[in-house]
């Protein structure tokens, strides 16, 4: 499987320490250097907004999907390749997951979080054979991991589930090991 649209969760805000902003930008420039598209929640505030303007910058696609309400709040980024308008959350990550090959998670809060655990959910069940990674960006990422290693160990997710999520250091190792993942990935549940 080649890689060519990556969804991107991230933070509707730009969080408190500028690496977060310096991350999301050196993340979108390598996969514009690598000619992969950009799959977003379509808004244009905090970091979301930073990775489709960074993308749009480098010549790359970029393809939004937002739901009613929040255009409506006037929050929708107008300037994109595509913008999908969707009834809700749960709409927008189906679609967000239908437009995608892989997924990077970025800092962020509830929002990002939810996105994650969904993709993933949705993997380990076999839904989709879709990899998805977290860029620790200056350690964001680190108490998540060690929460995961703690719900393995007590029982409550399998050693191949808890392997699913892959965790990079930088945009350059992080889509390296979507690569990697995607072409070894098998449809099907994982227990």
């Amino acid at each position: 499987m080649t890689i060519k649209r990556i969804a991107v969760y991230c933070g509707s805000a730009p969080g408190n320490d500028p690496l977060f902003a310096d991350a999301a930008v050196a993340l979108i420039r390598e996969m514009a250097e690598r000619g992969i598209h950009l799959v977003y929640g379509g808004g244009k505030l905090g970091l979301m907004g930073l990775i489709a303007d960074t993308m749009l910058e480098a010549g790359g696609e970029v393809h939004g999907v937002i739901p009613a309400a929040l255009v409506d709040k006037e929050v929708a980024h107008h300037g994109l390749t595509e913008l999908h308008q969707v009834a809700g959350m749960h709409e927008r990550k189906a679609k967000m997951t239908e437009l995608c090959d892989a997924f990077v998670c970025l800092p962020g809060g509830i929002g990002t979080l939810d996105e994650l655990f969904e993709a993933w959910t949705w993997n380990a069940l076999g839904y989709h054979a879709k990899p998805f990674c977290l860029l620790n960006v200056a350690g964001f990422w680190t108490g998540l991991g060690t929460f995961m290693d703690h719900v393995s160990a007590k029982g409550f997710l399998s050693p191949a589930r808890r392997a699913q999520l892959l965790m990079a250091d930088s945009p350059a190792q992080a889509i390296d090991r979507l690569d990697e993942a995607a072409r070894s990935a098998t449809q099907g549940m994982v227990w």
